[in-house]
């Protein structure tokens, strides 16, 4: 964690100066608009477009200027975000151990066993089937020459076609994501263990986002400046100016709130 004595914006400012690198340089290489690299520099945070942004952009100048961005970020986080943006993972439900699972007792079969009455059941069923078979085939032995001619007279009855019940689509067991980028957006996407695909990225129009597929995706986009597909199919994303996140399973998409854990930042 930072010293409490971190002053974010000076830092950012002095190494930037130490380097005799002007503010349009850093535009052009971290590709972060040149008045949010002032507002950091001046400690503005409310010209940024909101806390995920502020993070991402401290982030990458940090990073371009040689410091350590995880110390600003975590100074940034002490000062300015609130209690319950840093709220704790639960714990994951206790699994229980295989000697505390109930055993079979010695001697009982794993399987069902038939009673009496079906085996008897089974045993007439072979009966009756056998007779059927035998008079079929005495039946067309003593079949005569005369009504086999009189049955090929017959004119040959059209089979009436059998309606082949509807196929019922398989349900997708896991989800693949495409983004295309219509602007600037910042991106982090984790899978359902908690790895995070995409650690909070910040993409421009025309670049290209890797595709993800997993079981379960929790994507959080920074502003709706993108084209979401799901499956190969568009999902409508609201454009606005605050961050929002979306929870994807194969039978559902669902907006969920940016405290909802696992939290991405």
């Amino acid at each position: 964690m930072a010293d409490t004595s971190t002053d974010i914006g000076t830092t950012l400012r002095e190494a930037r100066m130490r380097a005799k690198i002007d503010i349009s340089e850093v535009e052009a290489r971290t590709k972060i608009r040149a008045k949010y690299l002032r507002a950091i520099e001046n400690e503005d945070w409310d010209v940024l477009p909101g806390t995920v942004y502020a993070k991402s952009f401290l982030r990458s100048y940090a990073d371009f200027l040689g410091l350590d961005s995880r110390m600003l970020v975590e100074e940034f986080k002490r000062r300015y975000e609130q209690p319950f943006d840093q709220e704790p993972r639960p714990a994951p439900a206790a699994v229980p151990r295989d000697r505390d699972r109930p055993r079979r007792p010695i001697g009982v079969p794993r399987g069902p066993v038939l009673p009496p009455w079906a085996v008897i059941g089974l045993v007439l069923l072979a009966i009756v089937v056998a007779l059927y078979v035998v008079g079929s085939s005495t039946t067309k032995t003593s079949t005569t020459p005369q009504t086999r001619a009189h049955h090929k007279r017959r004119p040959a009855r059209r089979h009436r076609a059998q309606t082949q019940p509807a196929t019922t689509p398989a349900q997708p067991t896991s989800v693949t994501l495409q983004l295309v980028p219509t602007g600037t957006v910042y991106v982090c996407l984790v899978n359902g263990s908690g790895k995070k695909l995409i650690d909070q990225q910040t993409f421009s129009g025309g670049q290209t986002v890797p595709t993800a597929t997993a079981q379960k995706l929790l994507l959080t986009l920074g502003r709706a400046a993108v084209r979401v597909t799901v499956n190969g199919k568009d999902v409508p994303v609201t454009q606005s100016s605050s961050a929002i996140r979306l929870l994807l399973t194969p039978g559902s998409i669902q907006h969920i709130p940016l405290s909802m854990p696992p939290t991405c930042p």
